[in-house]
């Protein structure tokens, strides 16, 4: 349900509507960056519930929200919701660039690779200290020592960083050091995981299961939500088909579906999706023209060498060349892509 408070509504009454909804056994939620005053209540069974709050002194409407995911729905929050990591903010019409290596191998590597793809414009420092694999034998990441590095590059390029957290025993060590917190498509369904992500309260980057339909997957930002965090961007990384021509079917049509039904940013990661990087720039750039708010790329300075996932990595100068190529799109489609302070420093 949603209730919508009268403009006139005092503290005191707003206060007693939340108590009510907790006596009711249900949870309220405020809802931010509305033009109303407004609480969303979530754990509500029957529409005759509404009865106990619509009489309530300061109340002047409860809405049923018809959506099984209540708090993502644009029923219960019209307005986009805009994620800030760091400095950056994430939806609102700017182009965001999210760069990195998919995996941290040194502090060498990583270093070299963040002050490239901050060089070329990017915003925020991709990079896996912990990497969940197919095959037991590959590798793994580095785990803290990895998180280490990435905090090291942070301080050196002023990027915020964006890195993986696989496991609810590392949740809060991951935390502890990332600025953004991302739950990978094999995690995408871990409850318990996204239950305590949550909990913790910084921005999330939730992709998109390689199966899951657009209503699983707002049902698992729903998780993130009911449980604190409300700065949830949703990451569309490719689905499985038939097809044999690229790892995954990137689904451009997701982003303008999930964003006619939710408020939640949208990023598409086109290196997951084709697993060749002759494919990530179109790929990439096709995104961002059906209205995704952000890219997420793999970037490397030796692909041929990469622990993980090379093929599909971008050397910097093709890096660069997308950036160009999304600079010139994002004008035509009258967006911004606009530099971080450390591209505009290095090019004065």
């Amino acid at each position: 349900m949603l209730i919508i408070m009268d403009a006139q509504a005092t503290s005191g009454q707003i206060e007693h509507v939340n108590n009510r909804i907790k006596e009711l056994g249900y949870q309220p939620h405020a809802i931010p960056g509305t033009t109303r005053l407004a609480i969303g209540v979530t754990g509500n069974r029957d529409a005759d519930d509404r009865v106990h709050l619509e009489s309530l002194p300061g109340v002047q409407q409860v809405i049923l929200v018809t959506k099984p995911y209540k708090l993502a729905s644009r029923e219960t929050q019209p307005e986009d919701t805009i994620v800030t990591v760091g400095s950056v903010r994430i939806g609102g019409g700017d182009v965001v660039m999210m760069a990195g290596p998919c995996a941290v191998e040194s502090k060498e590597q990583t270093l070299r690779i963040a002050h490239k793809v901050a060089e070329a414009g990017a915003h925020i420092l991709r990079g896996g200290a912990f990497k969940p694999r197919t095959s037991p034998y590959a590798f793994q990441g580095l785990g803290e020592k990895g998180l280490e590095i990435l905090a090291v590059a942070r301080e050196e390029t002023g990027l915020p960083i964006v890195t993986e957290v696989v496991s609810p025993v590392d949740a809060k060590l991951v935390a502890h050091y990332a600025d953004m917190l991302q739950i990978g498509t094999r995690n995408m369904q871990n409850f318990e995981l996204l239950k305590i992500v949550g909990e913790i309260g910084k921005p999330v980057l939730l992709k998109r299961g390689m199966s899951a339909t657009l209503t699983e997957t707002l049902m698992s930002a729903e998780y993130l939500m009911s449980h604190g965090t409300r700065d949830v961007v949703i990451c569309e990384r490719g689905v499985r088909t038939f097809s044999s021509h690229a790892r995954n079917t990137l689904d451009v049509s997701f982003v303008p579906a999930l964003k006619k039904v939710s408020h939640l940013p949208v990023v598409i990661d086109p290196s997951h999706a084709s697993g060749n990087r002759h494919s990530v720039i179109p790929l990439g750039l096709a995104g961002i023209a059906v209205g995704a708010d952000a890219l997420l790329v793999d970037v490397h300075d030796d692909p041929e060498h990469a622990l993980v996932d090379g093929p599909q990595a971008l050397p910097p100068d093709d890096f660069k060349a997308l950036m160009q190529r999304l600079d010139r799109l994002a004008e035509a489609l009258d967006r911004d892509l606009k530099p971080n302070r450390y591209a505009a420093e290095v090019g004065s």
